[in-house]
């Protein structure tokens, strides 16, 4: 599976009360999660996001509470990956859960631009920011993994 997209860059800590503040967690529609995404750090992020788009942030991406809100707003708001130099463990977990694909990789992370095109290669790991040419490794998707996201979510995998 491979993806490509316009970035969007954040920086170090971004937690998930920032993805989506707690004031809106009293609704289960996704579309309604995402038309709120990221807007505490960026109230045009839902206007600038498309189909397709990446995020991509530094140090401990998705720190703060449990909740699986935010990588679904991430994901209804049209984002296909998220990269990071690194990601609180339970928003990693919570991402392959409900299908979406984040990848580790800090000099993918430190040296991709806010609106660069780059384009992800699951299958081998290979990011490459199409705007600069420069390729970055980050350690592939064991098989498993892949077919969950494939699948659209551990849900829909295991049915």
């Amino acid at each position: 599976m491979n993806v490509k997209g316009k970035v969007h860059k954040f920086g170090d800590n971004v937690d998930t009360d920032v993805i989506i503040p707690a004031r809106y967690l009293n609704t289960a529609s996704h579309k309604e999660l995402a038309a709120h995404c990221m807007e505490d750090i960026d109230k045009e992020f839902v206007n600038k996001v498309a189909d397709g788009d990446i995020m991509v942030a530094t140090k401990n991406f998705g720190c703060g509470s449990s909740r699986e809100h935010a990588p679904i707003a991430i994901k209804a708001s049209g984002i296909s990956c998220v990269i990071a130099s690194s990601f609180a463990r339970i928003f990693y977990r919570n991402s392959i859960n409900i299908g979406l694909p984040i990848l580790e990789c800090p000099a993918a992370a430190e040296a991709i631009g806010e609106g660069d095109v780059v384009s992800v290669d699951f299958g081998t790991g290979v990011i490459t920011d199409e705007t600069t040419g420069e390729k970055f490794q980050a350690e592939p998707f064991p098989e498993f993994i892949q077919n969950i996201i494939a699948k659209g979510g551990l849900i829909n995998s295991i049915k």
